[in-house]
Protein backbone atom coordinates (compact mmCIF):
# COMPACT_ATOMS: atom_id res chain seq x y z
CA UNK A 1 0.00 0.00 0.00
CA UNK A 2 1.28 3.47 -0.44
CA UNK A 3 0.29 5.42 2.59
CA UNK A 4 1.63 9.11 0.68
CA UNK A 5 0.32 8.88 -2.79
CA UNK A 6 1.67 11.65 -4.64
CA UNK A 7 -0.68 14.43 -4.67
CA UNK A 8 -3.33 14.78 -7.62
CA UNK A 9 -3.86 18.14 -7.59
CA UNK A 10 -2.02 21.66 -5.13
CA UNK A 11 -1.94 21.16 -1.79
CA UNK A 12 -4.15 24.95 -1.95
CA UNK A 13 -7.01 23.78 -0.93
CA UNK A 14 -8.08 20.23 0.34
CA UNK A 15 -11.07 18.26 0.11
CA UNK A 16 -11.62 16.02 3.12
CA UNK A 17 -14.32 13.40 3.21
CA UNK A 18 -15.48 12.04 6.93
CA UNK A 19 -17.62 9.60 5.46
CA UNK A 20 -16.36 6.75 7.46
CA UNK A 21 -16.43 8.61 10.85
CA UNK A 22 -18.80 10.92 11.19
CA UNK A 23 -20.99 9.88 8.52
CA UNK A 24 -21.04 6.84 10.12
CA UNK A 25 -23.05 8.38 13.29
CA UNK A 26 -26.35 8.70 10.93
CA UNK A 27 -28.85 6.83 12.78
CA UNK A 28 -29.63 3.62 10.02
CA UNK A 29 -25.77 3.34 8.97
CA UNK A 30 -23.69 0.56 10.59
CA UNK A 31 -20.67 -0.28 9.06
CA UNK A 32 -18.73 -3.45 8.89
CA UNK A 33 -14.95 -3.00 8.00
CA UNK A 34 -15.18 -4.45 4.96
CA UNK A 35 -18.47 -1.31 4.11
CA UNK A 36 -15.35 0.88 5.08
CA UNK A 37 -12.90 0.04 2.65
CA UNK A 38 -15.05 -0.11 0.27
CA UNK A 39 -16.30 3.45 0.61
CA UNK A 40 -12.58 4.29 1.27
CA UNK A 41 -11.82 2.85 -2.43
CA UNK A 42 -14.89 4.99 -3.32
CA UNK A 43 -13.27 7.88 -2.00
CA UNK A 44 -10.30 7.73 -3.38
CA UNK A 45 -11.25 6.62 -6.66
CA UNK A 46 -13.20 9.90 -6.68
CA UNK A 47 -10.51 12.06 -6.20
CA UNK A 48 -10.77 13.29 -2.95
CA UNK A 49 -7.34 14.53 -0.96
CA UNK A 50 -7.87 12.88 2.57
CA UNK A 51 -10.40 10.13 3.56
CA UNK A 52 -10.94 10.29 7.41
CA UNK A 53 -11.04 6.45 8.43
CA UNK A 54 -12.20 6.67 12.02
CA UNK A 55 -10.46 7.06 15.81
CA UNK A 56 -8.06 3.67 15.78
CA UNK A 57 -8.26 2.80 19.43
CA UNK A 58 -11.33 4.08 20.28
CA UNK A 59 -13.05 0.57 18.91
CA UNK A 60 -11.88 -2.83 17.70
CA UNK A 61 -13.75 -1.94 14.14
CA UNK A 62 -11.47 1.24 13.10
CA UNK A 63 -8.02 -0.41 14.67
CA UNK A 64 -8.94 -3.13 12.09
CA UNK A 65 -9.92 -0.94 9.38
CA UNK A 66 -6.33 1.16 9.56
CA UNK A 67 -4.73 -2.37 9.44
CA UNK A 68 -6.66 -3.47 6.59
CA UNK A 69 -6.46 -0.49 4.83
CA UNK A 70 -2.75 -0.18 5.02
CA UNK A 71 -2.20 -3.76 3.64
CA UNK A 72 -5.26 -3.80 0.92
CA UNK A 73 -5.86 -0.26 -1.13
CA UNK A 74 -3.47 1.37 -2.76
CA UNK A 75 -4.97 4.58 -2.55
CA UNK A 76 -4.17 6.82 -6.03
CA UNK A 77 -5.55 10.15 -5.05
CA UNK A 78 -6.17 10.30 -1.25
CA UNK A 79 -3.99 10.33 2.27
CA UNK A 80 -5.81 8.44 5.04
CA UNK A 81 -6.58 10.40 7.95
CA UNK A 82 -6.72 8.83 11.34
CA UNK A 83 -9.01 10.81 13.95
CA UNK A 84 -8.53 11.30 17.75
CA UNK A 85 -8.34 13.42 20.85
CA UNK A 86 -6.11 15.88 22.20
CA UNK A 87 -4.14 14.41 25.26
CA UNK A 88 -6.37 14.16 28.61
CA UNK A 89 -5.89 16.89 30.74
CA UNK A 90 -3.05 16.18 33.56
CA UNK A 91 -1.46 12.88 31.46
CA UNK A 92 1.71 13.39 29.49
CA UNK A 93 0.84 13.03 25.59
CA UNK A 94 3.97 10.44 25.48
CA UNK A 95 2.04 8.31 28.40
CA UNK A 96 -1.92 8.58 26.84
CA UNK A 97 -2.89 5.73 25.29
CA UNK A 98 -5.24 7.27 22.85
CA UNK A 99 -2.30 9.29 21.09
CA UNK A 100 -0.49 6.26 20.99
CA UNK A 101 -2.98 4.30 18.70
CA UNK A 102 -3.01 6.95 16.61
CA UNK A 103 0.86 6.78 16.17
CA UNK A 104 0.44 3.32 15.81
CA UNK A 105 -2.53 3.13 12.71
CA UNK A 106 0.50 4.41 10.62
CA UNK A 107 -1.98 6.63 9.05
CA UNK A 108 0.25 9.83 7.46
CA UNK A 109 -1.95 12.40 8.22
CA UNK A 110 -3.92 12.91 11.70
CA UNK A 111 -6.95 15.03 12.80
CA UNK A 112 -7.40 16.01 16.54
CA UNK A 113 -10.87 17.22 18.06
CA UNK A 114 -9.85 19.82 20.77
CA UNK A 115 -11.99 21.74 22.57
CA UNK A 116 -12.86 25.85 21.62
CA UNK A 117 -15.71 26.35 23.55
CA UNK A 118 -14.75 27.53 27.19
CA UNK A 119 -17.72 26.14 28.80
CA UNK A 120 -17.26 22.81 27.29
CA UNK A 121 -13.74 22.90 28.34
CA UNK A 122 -15.06 23.45 32.36
CA UNK A 123 -18.40 21.47 32.09
CA UNK A 124 -17.23 18.63 29.78
CA UNK A 125 -13.17 18.59 30.35
CA UNK A 126 -13.51 19.32 33.67
CA UNK A 127 -9.98 21.59 33.13
CA UNK A 128 -8.89 24.52 33.41
CA UNK A 129 -8.80 26.94 29.74
CA UNK A 130 -4.84 26.99 30.27
CA UNK A 131 -4.50 23.34 30.49
CA UNK A 132 -6.96 22.97 27.58
CA UNK A 133 -4.32 25.05 25.41
CA UNK A 134 -1.80 22.49 26.99
CA UNK A 135 -3.27 19.52 25.62
CA UNK A 136 -3.67 21.40 22.05
CA UNK A 137 0.09 22.74 21.93
CA UNK A 138 1.37 19.12 23.77
CA UNK A 139 -0.16 16.78 21.04
CA UNK A 140 0.30 18.93 17.85
CA UNK A 141 3.86 19.34 18.68
CA UNK A 142 4.33 15.28 20.02
CA UNK A 143 2.54 14.01 16.56
CA UNK A 144 4.52 16.57 14.23
CA UNK A 145 7.67 15.34 16.07
CA UNK A 146 6.82 12.07 14.77
CA UNK A 147 6.72 12.54 11.22
CA UNK A 148 2.54 12.99 10.65
CA UNK A 149 1.01 16.04 9.12
CA UNK A 150 -2.03 17.39 11.81
CA UNK A 151 -5.40 19.22 11.47
CA UNK A 152 -7.22 20.44 14.35
CA UNK A 153 -11.07 20.03 14.50
CA UNK A 154 -12.25 22.96 17.22
CA UNK A 155 -15.24 21.42 18.18
CA UNK A 156 -18.15 23.98 18.63
CA UNK A 157 -16.35 26.67 17.36
CA UNK A 158 -19.19 29.13 16.42
CA UNK A 159 -20.77 28.77 19.52
CA UNK A 160 -17.74 28.68 21.26
CA UNK A 161 -16.42 32.28 19.55
CA UNK A 162 -19.75 33.85 20.31
CA UNK A 163 -19.12 33.33 24.17
CA UNK A 164 -15.64 34.28 24.32
CA UNK A 165 -13.66 35.05 21.07
CA UNK A 166 -10.64 35.73 22.44
CA UNK A 167 -10.18 32.85 24.07
CA UNK A 168 -11.62 30.69 20.83
CA UNK A 169 -9.33 32.27 18.91
CA UNK A 170 -6.63 31.08 21.26
CA UNK A 171 -7.06 27.90 20.54
CA UNK A 172 -6.47 28.41 16.96
CA UNK A 173 -3.07 30.45 17.17
CA UNK A 174 -2.11 27.60 19.80
CA UNK A 175 -2.61 25.10 17.28
CA UNK A 176 -1.18 26.76 14.35
CA UNK A 177 1.90 27.73 15.83
CA UNK A 178 2.31 24.00 17.57
CA UNK A 179 2.82 22.74 14.05
CA UNK A 180 -1.25 22.26 13.13
CA UNK A 181 -1.31 22.39 9.07
CA UNK A 182 -5.04 23.36 9.11
CA UNK A 183 -7.39 24.70 12.06
CA UNK A 184 -11.03 23.79 11.00
CA UNK A 185 -14.01 25.66 12.36
CA UNK A 186 -16.29 23.42 13.39
CA UNK A 187 -20.25 24.19 13.26
CA UNK A 188 -21.01 21.40 15.82
CA UNK A 189 -24.73 22.56 16.61
CA UNK A 190 -25.43 22.74 12.73
CA UNK A 191 -26.72 26.38 13.79
CA UNK A 192 -25.43 29.10 12.07
CA UNK A 193 -26.17 30.68 8.91
CA UNK A 194 -24.02 31.66 5.79
CA UNK A 195 -23.39 35.36 6.66
CA UNK A 196 -22.29 34.85 10.24
CA UNK A 197 -20.19 31.53 8.93
CA UNK A 198 -18.00 33.94 6.39
CA UNK A 199 -17.82 37.42 8.96
CA UNK A 200 -16.32 34.67 11.39
CA UNK A 201 -14.10 33.02 9.56
CA UNK A 202 -12.90 36.62 7.85
CA UNK A 203 -12.39 37.66 10.99
CA UNK A 204 -10.39 34.21 12.48
CA UNK A 205 -8.16 34.50 9.67
CA UNK A 206 -7.00 38.25 9.86
CA UNK A 207 -6.74 37.81 13.17
CA UNK A 208 -4.76 34.68 13.54
CA UNK A 209 -2.86 33.96 10.16
CA UNK A 210 -3.57 30.29 10.57
CA UNK A 211 -4.89 28.25 8.00
CA UNK A 212 -8.53 27.93 8.13
CA UNK A 213 -11.19 24.60 7.69
CA UNK A 214 -14.39 24.34 7.70
CA UNK A 215 -16.44 21.31 9.36
CA UNK A 216 -20.73 21.81 8.68
CA UNK A 217 -23.49 20.40 10.36
CA UNK A 218 -27.03 20.87 8.62
CA UNK A 219 -29.32 21.70 11.23
CA UNK A 220 -30.17 24.91 9.68
CA UNK A 221 -30.39 23.13 6.38
CA UNK A 222 -27.33 25.54 5.52
CA UNK A 223 -24.27 23.10 5.68
CA UNK A 224 -23.26 23.62 2.11
CA UNK A 225 -24.12 27.33 2.12
CA UNK A 226 -22.46 27.42 5.43
CA UNK A 227 -18.97 26.04 3.23
CA UNK A 228 -19.03 28.03 0.54
CA UNK A 229 -19.29 30.72 2.64
CA UNK A 230 -16.15 29.92 4.23
CA UNK A 231 -14.63 29.31 1.38
CA UNK A 232 -15.48 32.88 0.48
CA UNK A 233 -14.26 34.25 3.59
CA UNK A 234 -11.19 32.61 3.11
CA UNK A 235 -10.80 29.02 4.19
CA UNK A 236 -8.76 26.55 1.95
CA UNK A 237 -10.38 23.21 3.73
CA UNK A 238 -13.50 21.61 3.50
CA UNK A 239 -15.06 18.66 5.39
CA UNK A 240 -17.71 16.91 3.87
CA UNK A 241 -19.50 13.66 3.82
CA UNK A 242 -20.70 11.82 0.80
CA UNK A 243 -24.65 12.73 0.64
CA UNK A 244 -24.59 14.20 3.63
CA UNK A 245 -24.38 11.50 5.61
CA UNK A 246 -24.30 12.64 9.45
CA UNK A 247 -25.31 12.70 13.25
CA UNK A 248 -28.91 14.35 13.41
CA UNK A 249 -29.59 15.44 9.76
CA UNK A 250 -25.83 15.35 8.76
CA UNK A 251 -23.52 17.38 7.74
CA UNK A 252 -21.84 19.56 4.24
CA UNK A 253 -22.64 16.96 1.33
CA UNK A 254 -19.13 16.16 -0.73
CA UNK A 255 -20.74 16.45 -3.73
CA UNK A 256 -22.74 19.47 -4.22
CA UNK A 257 -19.58 21.17 -2.53
CA UNK A 258 -17.13 19.46 -5.08
CA UNK A 259 -19.55 20.64 -7.93
CA UNK A 260 -19.98 24.21 -7.02
CA UNK A 261 -16.23 24.40 -6.43
CA UNK A 262 -15.38 23.12 -9.80
CA UNK A 263 -18.11 24.38 -11.88
CA UNK A 264 -19.36 27.64 -10.13
CA UNK A 265 -16.02 28.79 -8.32
CA UNK A 266 -13.66 27.08 -11.35
CA UNK A 267 -11.35 25.69 -9.14
CA UNK A 268 -10.17 22.53 -10.14
CA UNK A 269 -10.19 20.08 -6.53
CA UNK A 270 -10.55 16.67 -7.95
CA UNK A 271 -8.36 14.96 -10.40
CA UNK A 272 -9.09 15.20 -14.32
CA UNK A 273 -12.15 13.76 -15.27
CA UNK A 274 -13.42 13.19 -12.02
CA UNK A 275 -16.26 15.09 -11.54
CA UNK A 276 -18.34 12.96 -14.41
CA UNK A 277 -18.14 10.44 -11.82
CA UNK A 278 -20.03 12.24 -9.62
CA UNK A 279 -23.46 10.59 -9.81
CA UNK A 280 -21.94 7.31 -9.59
CA UNK A 281 -20.07 7.07 -6.71
CA UNK A 282 -22.85 8.72 -4.62
CA UNK A 283 -25.26 5.88 -5.78
CA UNK A 284 -22.19 3.47 -5.15
CA UNK A 285 -21.82 4.56 -1.72
CA UNK A 286 -25.59 5.00 -1.06
CA UNK A 287 -25.89 1.34 -1.97
CA UNK A 288 -23.13 0.64 0.33
CA UNK A 289 -24.99 2.13 3.65
CA UNK A 290 -28.18 0.07 2.15
CA UNK A 291 -29.86 3.87 1.69
CA UNK A 292 -31.84 4.72 -0.95
CA UNK A 293 -30.45 7.54 -3.18
CA UNK A 294 -32.13 10.38 -2.54
CA UNK A 295 -33.75 11.45 -6.04
CA UNK A 296 -34.12 15.00 -5.81
CA UNK A 297 -30.39 15.47 -4.35
CA UNK A 298 -29.06 18.58 -5.99
CA UNK A 299 -26.70 17.39 -9.10
CA UNK A 300 -27.16 13.48 -8.82
CA UNK A 301 -30.47 12.76 -7.63
CA UNK A 302 -32.29 11.38 -10.27
CA UNK A 303 -35.09 14.13 -10.32
CA UNK A 304 -31.94 16.76 -10.12
CA UNK A 305 -32.30 17.00 -14.37
CA UNK A 306 -36.27 16.13 -14.42
CA UNK A 307 -38.78 18.39 -15.90
CA UNK A 308 -42.18 18.04 -16.03
CA UNK A 309 -44.04 21.21 -16.65
CA UNK A 310 -44.57 21.72 -20.50
CA UNK A 311 -43.67 25.48 -20.17
CA UNK A 312 -40.23 23.82 -19.76
CA UNK A 313 -40.05 21.27 -22.16
CA UNK A 314 -41.31 24.12 -24.72
CA UNK A 315 -37.79 26.27 -23.71
CA UNK A 316 -35.54 23.23 -23.35
CA UNK A 317 -36.49 21.47 -26.75
CA UNK A 318 -35.06 24.89 -28.09
CA UNK A 319 -31.70 25.25 -25.81
CA UNK A 320 -31.25 23.25 -22.50
CA UNK A 321 -29.72 25.59 -20.35
CA UNK A 322 -32.87 27.84 -20.69
CA UNK A 323 -33.94 25.65 -17.66
CA UNK A 324 -30.63 23.88 -16.69
CA UNK A 325 -28.02 25.44 -14.52
CA UNK A 326 -25.35 22.64 -15.86
CA UNK A 327 -25.13 20.04 -18.26
CA UNK A 328 -26.09 17.44 -16.72
CA UNK A 329 -23.50 15.07 -18.12
CA UNK A 330 -20.52 17.13 -16.36
CA UNK A 331 -21.18 14.66 -12.54
CA UNK A 332 -22.73 12.30 -15.12
CA UNK A 333 -26.08 12.62 -14.88
CA UNK A 334 -28.76 13.16 -17.55
CA UNK A 335 -31.63 15.22 -18.14
CA UNK A 336 -35.33 13.41 -17.96
CA UNK A 337 -38.44 14.50 -19.32
CA UNK A 338 -41.58 13.60 -17.19
CA UNK A 339 -44.65 12.69 -18.77
CA UNK A 340 -47.58 13.73 -16.82
CA UNK A 341 -51.01 15.41 -17.44
CA UNK A 342 -48.93 19.04 -17.65
CA UNK A 343 -46.96 17.71 -20.57
CA UNK A 344 -47.66 19.84 -23.38
CA UNK A 345 -46.57 19.11 -27.13
CA UNK A 346 -42.95 19.62 -26.78
CA UNK A 347 -42.67 17.20 -23.07
CA UNK A 348 -43.83 14.68 -25.61
CA UNK A 349 -41.58 15.30 -28.86
CA UNK A 350 -38.77 15.81 -26.22
CA UNK A 351 -39.67 12.03 -24.45
CA UNK A 352 -40.38 10.45 -27.67
CA UNK A 353 -37.00 11.59 -28.97
CA UNK A 354 -35.78 10.54 -25.38
CA UNK A 355 -36.90 6.74 -25.87
CA UNK A 356 -36.18 6.72 -29.85
CA UNK A 357 -39.17 8.30 -31.58
CA UNK A 358 -38.53 11.36 -33.84
CA UNK A 359 -42.21 12.95 -33.09
CA UNK A 360 -41.05 16.80 -34.54
CA UNK A 361 -43.41 15.81 -37.91
CA UNK A 362 -46.19 14.11 -36.69
CA UNK A 363 -48.54 16.99 -35.17
CA UNK A 364 -51.48 14.88 -35.23
CA UNK A 365 -50.20 12.03 -32.92
CA UNK A 366 -48.63 13.76 -30.69
CA UNK A 367 -51.79 15.08 -30.26
CA UNK A 368 -53.26 11.94 -29.50
CA UNK A 369 -50.49 10.91 -27.37
CA UNK A 370 -50.63 14.44 -25.07
CA UNK A 371 -54.83 13.86 -24.94
CA UNK A 372 -54.52 10.24 -23.87
CA UNK A 373 -52.14 11.36 -21.16
CA UNK A 374 -54.14 13.77 -19.24
CA UNK A 375 -57.01 11.92 -19.86
CA UNK A 376 -55.64 8.42 -18.38
CA UNK A 377 -53.71 10.71 -15.25
CA UNK A 378 -57.35 11.64 -14.87
CA UNK A 379 -58.15 8.06 -14.35
CA UNK A 380 -55.27 7.62 -12.03
CA UNK A 381 -52.46 6.73 -13.76
CA UNK A 382 -48.96 8.13 -13.43
CA UNK A 383 -45.93 8.51 -16.20
CA UNK A 384 -43.16 10.26 -14.14
CA UNK A 385 -42.23 7.26 -12.75
CA UNK A 386 -43.75 4.79 -15.46
CA UNK A 387 -41.61 5.20 -18.36
CA UNK A 388 -42.46 1.64 -19.81
CA UNK A 389 -45.75 1.82 -19.63
CA UNK A 390 -45.36 5.24 -21.66
CA UNK A 391 -43.70 3.94 -24.38
CA UNK A 392 -46.20 1.31 -25.01
CA UNK A 393 -48.91 3.40 -25.07
CA UNK A 394 -46.79 5.75 -27.26
CA UNK A 395 -46.11 2.81 -29.64
CA UNK A 396 -49.44 1.98 -29.48
CA UNK A 397 -50.65 5.64 -30.91
CA UNK A 398 -47.90 5.50 -33.42
CA UNK A 399 -48.32 2.15 -35.02
CA UNK A 400 -52.90 2.23 -34.36
CA UNK A 401 -52.64 -1.56 -32.00
CA UNK A 402 -51.36 -2.28 -28.71
CA UNK A 403 -48.19 -4.64 -28.55
CA UNK A 404 -49.28 -7.26 -27.09
CA UNK A 405 -48.00 -10.86 -26.80
CA UNK A 406 -50.76 -12.79 -25.30
CA UNK A 407 -54.70 -12.43 -25.36
CA UNK A 408 -56.11 -12.71 -21.51
CA UNK A 409 -59.00 -14.97 -21.70
CA UNK A 410 -58.94 -14.54 -17.18
CA UNK A 411 -57.41 -14.97 -13.98
CA UNK A 412 -58.08 -15.16 -10.27
CA UNK A 413 -56.48 -14.86 -7.32
CA UNK A 414 -57.55 -16.75 -3.88
CA UNK A 415 -56.20 -15.73 -0.50
CA UNK A 416 -56.98 -18.29 2.50
CA UNK A 417 -56.89 -17.40 5.76
CA UNK A 418 -56.66 -20.87 7.44
CA UNK A 419 -58.05 -21.71 10.79
CA UNK A 420 -54.58 -22.92 12.16
CA UNK A 421 -52.83 -19.39 10.97
CA UNK A 422 -50.85 -19.78 7.88
CA UNK A 423 -52.18 -18.54 5.01
CA UNK A 424 -51.92 -19.45 1.17
CA UNK A 425 -52.35 -17.48 -2.14
CA UNK A 426 -52.94 -18.99 -4.99
CA UNK A 427 -53.45 -17.70 -8.73
CA UNK A 428 -54.93 -19.24 -12.13
CA UNK A 429 -54.13 -17.60 -15.35
CA UNK A 430 -56.14 -18.59 -18.48
CA UNK A 431 -54.52 -17.26 -21.76
CA UNK A 432 -53.71 -17.26 -25.66
CA UNK A 433 -50.48 -17.32 -26.69
CA UNK A 434 -49.20 -17.90 -30.56
CA UNK A 435 -52.92 -19.31 -30.86
CA UNK A 436 -52.44 -21.53 -27.65
CA UNK A 437 -54.57 -22.27 -25.11
CA UNK A 438 -52.41 -21.87 -22.10
CA UNK A 439 -53.85 -22.17 -18.39
CA UNK A 440 -51.40 -22.15 -15.37
CA UNK A 441 -51.82 -22.33 -11.60
CA UNK A 442 -49.02 -21.50 -8.65
CA UNK A 443 -48.87 -20.80 -5.40
CA UNK A 444 -46.72 -17.16 -3.90
CA UNK A 445 -46.25 -15.23 -1.30
CA UNK A 446 -48.91 -13.26 -1.82
CA UNK A 447 -51.67 -13.09 -4.38
CA UNK A 448 -49.34 -10.50 -6.73
CA UNK A 449 -46.66 -13.00 -6.08
CA UNK A 450 -48.52 -16.16 -6.85
CA UNK A 451 -50.08 -13.82 -9.93
CA UNK A 452 -46.54 -13.97 -11.45
CA UNK A 453 -45.72 -17.31 -10.93
CA UNK A 454 -48.36 -18.24 -12.68
CA UNK A 455 -47.81 -15.91 -15.95
CA UNK A 456 -44.08 -17.51 -16.14
CA UNK A 457 -45.27 -21.12 -15.61
CA UNK A 458 -47.96 -20.14 -18.17
CA UNK A 459 -45.63 -18.08 -20.45
CA UNK A 460 -42.32 -19.13 -20.14
CA UNK A 461 -42.31 -22.52 -22.52
CA UNK A 462 -43.19 -20.33 -25.32
CA UNK A 463 -41.12 -17.11 -24.52
CA UNK A 464 -38.10 -18.29 -22.55
CA UNK A 465 -36.55 -15.11 -22.54
CA UNK A 466 -38.93 -14.81 -19.48
CA UNK A 467 -36.50 -16.61 -17.55
CA UNK A 468 -34.35 -13.67 -17.33
CA UNK A 469 -37.13 -11.24 -15.65
CA UNK A 470 -36.97 -10.15 -12.19
CA UNK A 471 -39.65 -8.39 -10.55
CA UNK A 472 -37.53 -5.85 -8.17
CA UNK A 473 -39.62 -3.16 -6.45
CA UNK A 474 -43.22 -2.94 -5.86
CA UNK A 475 -45.50 -0.06 -4.78
CA UNK A 476 -49.14 0.85 -3.99
CA UNK A 477 -50.95 3.65 -3.65
CA UNK A 478 -54.51 4.72 -2.43
CA UNK A 479 -55.22 7.64 -4.44
CA UNK A 480 -57.89 10.24 -3.07
CA UNK A 481 -61.56 9.56 -3.19
CA UNK A 482 -64.29 9.75 -0.79
CA UNK A 483 -64.84 5.53 -1.24
CA UNK A 484 -61.73 4.44 2.01
CA UNK A 485 -61.09 0.83 1.20
CA UNK A 486 -63.31 0.95 -2.02
CA UNK A 487 -61.26 4.08 -3.31
CA UNK A 488 -58.83 3.65 -6.80
CA UNK A 489 -55.40 1.76 -6.18
CA UNK A 490 -52.34 2.56 -8.61
CA UNK A 491 -49.90 0.09 -8.49
CA UNK A 492 -45.96 0.75 -9.68
CA UNK A 493 -44.09 -2.40 -10.52
CA UNK A 494 -39.92 -2.40 -11.37
CA UNK A 495 -38.56 -5.05 -13.35
CA UNK A 496 -35.36 -6.05 -14.55
CA UNK A 497 -33.70 -8.63 -16.96
CA UNK A 498 -30.07 -8.08 -15.16
CA UNK A 499 -28.75 -5.27 -17.09
CA UNK A 500 -31.65 -2.58 -16.80
CA UNK A 501 -34.73 -2.06 -15.13
CA UNK A 502 -38.22 -0.49 -16.20
CA UNK A 503 -41.31 0.31 -14.54
CA UNK A 504 -44.85 -0.03 -15.05
CA UNK A 505 -48.14 1.46 -13.74
CA UNK A 506 -51.51 0.05 -13.00
CA UNK A 507 -54.78 1.15 -11.80
CA UNK A 508 -57.84 0.18 -10.57
CA UNK A 509 -60.58 -0.73 -8.07
CA UNK A 510 -58.77 -3.17 -6.19
CA UNK A 511 -54.89 -3.94 -5.69
CA UNK A 512 -54.80 -7.33 -7.57
CA UNK A 513 -56.42 -5.81 -10.67
CA UNK A 514 -54.20 -2.79 -10.50
CA UNK A 515 -51.11 -5.02 -10.23
CA UNK A 516 -51.69 -7.34 -13.12
CA UNK A 517 -52.24 -4.27 -15.65
CA UNK A 518 -49.03 -3.64 -14.15
CA UNK A 519 -47.66 -6.62 -14.85
CA UNK A 520 -48.69 -7.17 -18.04
CA UNK A 521 -46.99 -3.81 -18.94
CA UNK A 522 -43.66 -5.19 -16.90
CA UNK A 523 -44.13 -8.54 -19.73
CA UNK A 524 -45.17 -7.24 -22.69
CA UNK A 525 -42.00 -4.54 -22.40
CA UNK A 526 -39.55 -6.70 -21.16
CA UNK A 527 -40.39 -9.34 -24.37
CA UNK A 528 -39.75 -6.19 -26.74
CA UNK A 529 -36.54 -4.87 -25.25
CA UNK A 530 -35.64 -8.99 -26.01
CA UNK A 531 -36.51 -8.07 -29.81
CA UNK A 532 -39.56 -10.74 -29.77
CA UNK A 533 -42.02 -9.64 -32.15
CA UNK A 534 -45.77 -9.41 -31.02
CA UNK A 535 -47.87 -12.06 -31.62
CA UNK A 536 -51.45 -11.15 -30.90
Amino acid sequence: MTDVPEPALSDAFHVFDTTLRDGAQREGINLTVADKLTIARHLDDFGVGFIEGGWPGANPRDTEFFERARAEIDFRHARLVAFGATRKAGVRVEDDPQVAALLESQAPVVTLVAKSHVRHVELALRTTPEENLAMVRDTVAHLRAQGRRVFLDCEHFFDGYALDPAYAKQVVRTASEAGADVVVLCDTNGGMLPAQVAAVVRTVLADTGARLGIHAQDDTGCAVANTLAAVDAGATHVQCTANGYGERVGNSNLFPVVAALELKYGRQVLPAGKLAETTRISHAIAEVVNLTPSTHQPYVGVSAFAHKAGLHASAIKVDPDLYQHIDPALVGNSMRMLVSDMAGRASIELKGKELGFDLSGDRELVGRVVERVKERELAGYTYEAADASFELLLREEAEGRPLRYFRVESWRAIVEDRPDGTHANEATVKLWAKGERLVATAEGNGPVHALDRALRVALERIYPQLAELELVDYKVRILEGRLGTGSITRVLVSTGDGQSEWSTVGVAENVIAASWQALDDAYAYGLMRAGVEPQE
